[in-house]
């Protein structure tokens, strides 16, 4: 059977003040009444049903979970009791559903990605399905980069060997690529040359495979890991499956935060990307909602989405606001107003991402109250 995990435990600091500790990014609606997290699920629930959906997020989020996504057991939320990055939120919920099912496939997916042409990523993920498991491979799909995005993590792949498969939807065959190796976000002279060389991809994020092998993974490449997953797996035999506060509590405080990139993916020789055929984003900054929304934009190339808004001399600006207050913006260009009701950010749209840093600088000061 098919199965998906979805992560969602991150606090989404680049997207303050907005998103919160009591109601990450991932929690909240930017395009229309669904949140990011209900949106994700949505778009999978044609080929996996809600019984057969995980939810790994911070174990204060369980709650908001289960307000948004009322279908969901209960028994399929992992509430995480320290965040320890993806590498052992995707050890234990794999081996929660290898207990369950010992064929699962797994489908790992973040919660706050943009993709607005569903069916075709769905078909994606079926293909990618179909080479996990015939091929026994960990599956990844790639985005074909269209600008030296620094941003982004990338893959690249090897393009004299290939792996055919005829997608069942439209009869055409869709070709996937033994991975070469992994690159951290670049700077703009190696991005450059990563768009130029044609066999880069940028990373998503998102996992295809079968749960028996990933676990074999991380027992070869991750043993302090693995031995982890051991406790916890021994844990669900001697409870009839249940997943116990107490040890997830144990095993997590146990393990060092890694990504599975790195304590997994960069180290197998036996990883498979998967360009895809479908639009993305990875929402990484309020410079990428302004792009999303550019069909929204007036003459100026400003987006308001705010009430009441006055521009003079103003271009490619991105307002949000829920007060009634009027917004008044005179002169400036590519700048980001984004008020709430107790913070206001002015930024440089182009310099969005580093609103992480002043959501940093909050932590440990009089300021703790605006997290």
């Amino acid at each position: 059977m098919i199965y998906a995990l979805i992560m969602a435990g991150g606090i989404g600091s680049r997207f303050w003040p907005k998103s919160r500790i009591s109601q990450p990014k991932q929690f909240l609606s930017f395009f229309d009444d669904k949140t990011l997290l209900q949106t994700t699920i949505d778009r999978i629930r044609p080929i996996i049903p809600p019984e057969r959906i995980l939810v790994s997020t911070n174990a204060d989020y369980i709650g908001l979970v289960k307000e948004q996504v009322p279908d969901l057991p209960d028994d399929n939320i992992i509430g995480e009791p320290v965040a320890r990055n993806t590498a052992p939120c995707i050890a234990f919920a794999s081996a929660l559903l290898h207990y369950r099912d010992p064929d699962a496939t797994l489908i790992v997916l973040p919660s706050d990605h943009y993709i607005p042409n569903d069916e075709t990523f769905r078909n994606d993920l079926q293909t990618c399905v179909r080479i996990a498991r015939d091929g026994e491979k960990l599956v990844t799909i790639g985005i074909t980069p269209t600008r030296p995005e620094t941003g982004y993590g990338y893959i690249q792949y090897n393009d004299e060997k290939q792996i055919s498969l005829k997608n069942d939807k439209d009869g055409n065959v869709d070709i996937a690529y033994p991975v070469k190796t992994f690159a951290e976000k670049p700077d703009v002279q190696t991005a450059l040359k990563f768009l130029q060389s044609g066999d880069f991809l940028w990373n998503s994020g998102m996992f295809i495979w079968n749960t028996k092998d990933i676990l074999l993974e991380i027992e070869q490449h991750m043993p302090v890991l693995y031995h982890q997953v051991e406790i916890f797996a021994d844990d669900l035999n001697r409870h009839n499956g249940a997943v116990r506060k107490e040890i997830l509590e144990t095993v997590y405080h146990a393990c060092f935060a890694v990504s599975i990139d790195y304590g997994i993916m960069e180290k197998s020789d036996n990883v498979v990307v998967l360009p895809s055929h479908f639009d993305w984003s990875d929402l990484g900054s309020w410079m990428a909602i302004y792009e999303l929304q550019s069909e929204e934009a007036t003459d100026e190339g400003n987006i308001l989405n705010s009430k009441r808004v006055i521009t003079v001399m103003s271009q490619n600006c991105y307002v949000q606001s829920d007060s009634s207050k009027l917004i008044t913006l005179v002169g400036l260009q590519g700048i980001g107003v984004i008020e709430t009701e107790d913070a206001l950010l002015l930024c440089k749209l182009d310099n969005s991402q580093h609103v992480k840093d002043v959501y940093d600088q909050l932590k440990g000061k009089d300021y703790d109250k605006y997290r």
